[in-house]
């Protein structure tokens, strides 16, 4: 037990139904860049694939056959439109985030942003938040090959805060997030944000439910 102590602890913070609320932000930018391209999007389609990367969602909507310089194209446009929304509109945590993040960081957890948003969006996010100096690190979906429920982003984010995966709690709003944190071997935090059902380790509707203890208890069970 006294070697566990040693060991460092990190939250690796999804963004997306986790920081914010971001969900009327992309369903706005990705009709807008769809209908540039002649296709309809339904608000039941969005859903469906939010929260995944964007080549997955494009071919989700095209097929298989859709080329890599379209994706690029049709992506760089959605998410420039964006960013501006944030930029201009502003953007607000979600109940529960600055105090933790605050906390966590008072506490001496290791913090990392661990998302499929392009590097760019996060950089908006978390300086219109103002907390970009609680975390050690980002990982981005530009870093791995393959989206979630693969584990790859948070053992990458895991990775760049030197911690290991046991000794990591994933903070998560989505089935295929959580999932890719049962499989990267780590603990999870599920926000009912934009799901009525999550498998997680802890569910809640909001951060601010958990008591004090609640990341810690975590890893000590």
């Amino acid at each position: 037990m006294a070697s566990n102590q040693n060991t460092p602890r990190a939250v690796l913070w999804d963004v997306d139904g986790t920081l914010v609320d971001s969900l009327e932000y992309h369903w706005l930018s990705w009709r807008e860049a769809l209908a540039e391209e002649g296709y309809a999007l339904t608000r039941e389609q969005f859903l469906s694939t939010f929260g995944r990367r964007n080549d997955e969602i494009l071919r989700a909507y095209f097929g298989d056959d859709i080329t890599p310089a379209r994706v690029t194209r049709i992506s760089l446009g959605k998410e420039e439109a964006y960013r501006e929304m944030v930029r201009s509109r502003g953007i607000a945590p979600l109940p529960g985030v600055r105090r933790w993040l605050h906390q966590l960081k008072a506490d001496g957890w290791r913090q990392a942003v661990a998302s499929s948003a392009p590097p760019l969006n996060l950089d908006v996010i978390l300086a219109s938040l103002g907390v970009a100096d609680c975390f050690d690190a980002i990982a981005s979906a530009e870093e791995v090959e393959r989206g979630k429920p693969d584990p790859q982003i948070f053992l990458a984010a895991a990775a760049k805060v030197q911690t290991p995966p046991a000794r990591c709690v994933v903070v998560e709003d989505a089935p295929a997030g959580t999932e890719a944190v049962r499989r990267a071997g780590m603990r999870s935090v599920g926000v009912l944000t934009t799901h009525a059902h999550l498998e997680a380790d802890l569910v809640v509707r909001s951060l601010d439910e958990l008591d004090g203890a609640a990341f810690a208890s975590l890893l000590d069970s």
